[in-house]
């Protein structure tokens, strides 16, 4: 069979990632808590869209962490990513134009867990996909080139939320297309057969660290960014308007999308000299060290400005680190056989802070306030990167 040629299989799969991106981060951060809100709103229920979005966000979160190793596994079992993506994109984008149909609290809980279940359907296998096709040489290209789904979900938010643009169902329907249009690429012309296998072709990220340690290591040093990077997400409006009164929704908005899209060239800059010059975990050390810098930065001012630039060194730095950690895993992973399952069980580290956060910021904030919850996360942030530092040599 003729393979893509790798730079054409390379935007084919970002555009499919993008998405991915574009199928959740509007309805999870959006669509759903709107529904929710307005259903809530009935008489006698007011006090329940907390609740409602708290329970369904925490099945959803359990969903998708089975979902994602299950179907990644039987990806890698059945030997065919392609048609478990297809299968996943279908069933995803069906339940998704299903939300504005059902009213009760039960129908969402199902609906969202069965959601979970066919878009990770679609994700696992996605995910592996790229570990088949992509030589490792050019694993820091791909980190870059995923950093365009966080934005273009972001974007896809923006746009259907214009006030007067769509109504609720046209907003599903819009979100479901462009998930077909980013997806459907992929599954016409992308590759289907392994040209590569882990750490063969080019300096592999187990150079750098000890191979009995690489695995947990890595893992371990994602799930500490990812739970700075989760907690400060869902605070951020409330800390900004802890410093300035001023701050609203829309700004907030406005820094975070801005900063989203000022991390994508950032992203594919360090990518690429990462890949020139053989070195795939330095910058994930640096961009960790340096985000563990700003949250103390902000932890320790009062001026709502220098709050403001110490979040954007953060969210600069943190969405580089994921970023590009997304596909340095790739590198280190023991079997191209298994790469699905092993993705899945790192794919935890972007469920289990949505478990972690709450209960963290519920002792922290009320006793320490932000200031100690930022040098925890500082810390967590330190401590990604001293994982991350290489094995001395003798």
């Amino acid at each position: 069979m003729r393979v893509s040629p790798p730079s054409r299989f390379l935007f084919l799969y970002a555009l499919a990632w993008a998405g991915s991106a574009i199928a959740y981060i509007p309805f999870l951060t959006i669509l759903l808590p709107v529904r929710i809100e307005t259903l809530t709103a009935m008489p006698g229920q007011n006090a329940l869209a907390v609740t409602w979005i708290g329970s369904i966000t925490f099945a959803g979160a359990i969903a998708a962490s089975i979902g994602n190793i299950a179907f990644g596994w039987v990806s890698d079992l059945t030997g065919n990513r392609r048609i478990w993506v297809a299968a996943g994109l279908v069933l995803s984008t069906g339940l998704l134009l299903l939300t504005t149909q059902i009213t009760s609290f039960g129908q969402h809980i199902a609906l969202l867990v069965c959601w979970q279940l066919a878009l990770n359907m679609m994700i696992g296998p996605l995910s592996a996909w790229a570990g088949d096709c992509v030589p490792d040489a050019q694993k820091g290209k791909l980190g870059g080139l995923m950093a365009f789904a966080p934005a273009a979900g972001a974007l896809t938010g923006a746009l259907i939320t214009i006030p007067g643009f769509a109504g609720p169902e046209v907003r599903l329907m819009i979100v479901a297309l462009l998930q077909i249009c980013c997806v459907a690429p992929l599954l016409l012309f992308g590759a289907t057969v392994q040209t590569t296998s882990t750490g063969q072709d080019a300096p592999s990220a187990q150079a750098d660290l000890p191979d009995r340690a690489v695995l947990s290591r890595m893992w371990l040093a994602r799930l500490m960014v990812q739970v700075s990077e989760a907690t400060l997400f869902a605070y951020l409006y409330l800390w900004l308007r802890s410093l300035d009164p001023s701050f609203n929704d829309a700004t907030t908005a406005r820094i975070f999308g801005g900063m989203l899209a000022a991390a994508v060239p950032l992203t594919l800059f360090v990518g690429a000299w990462a890949d020139r010059h053989g070195k795939p975990l330095l910058p994930l050390r640096i961009a960790a060290a340096i985000a563990a810098t700003a949250l103390l930065l902000m932890g320790a001012t009062l001026s709502p400005l220098i709050a403001i630039a110490g979040y954007a060194v953060f969210n600069l730095c943190s969405s580089v680190f994921l970023a590009l950690h997304s596909a340095q895993t790739l590198r280190v992973l023991p079997r191209g056989n298994r790469r699905g399952r092993d993705l899945g069980i790192f794919n935890l580290t972007n469920t289990v802070p949505s478990l972690i956060m709450p209960g963290l910021t519920i002792i922290m904030i009320p006793t320490l306030g932000y200031r100690g919850l930022f040098v925890l996360l500082a810390l967590l942030a330190f401590g990604a990167a001293a994982l991350l530092v290489p094995a001395r040599r003798h």
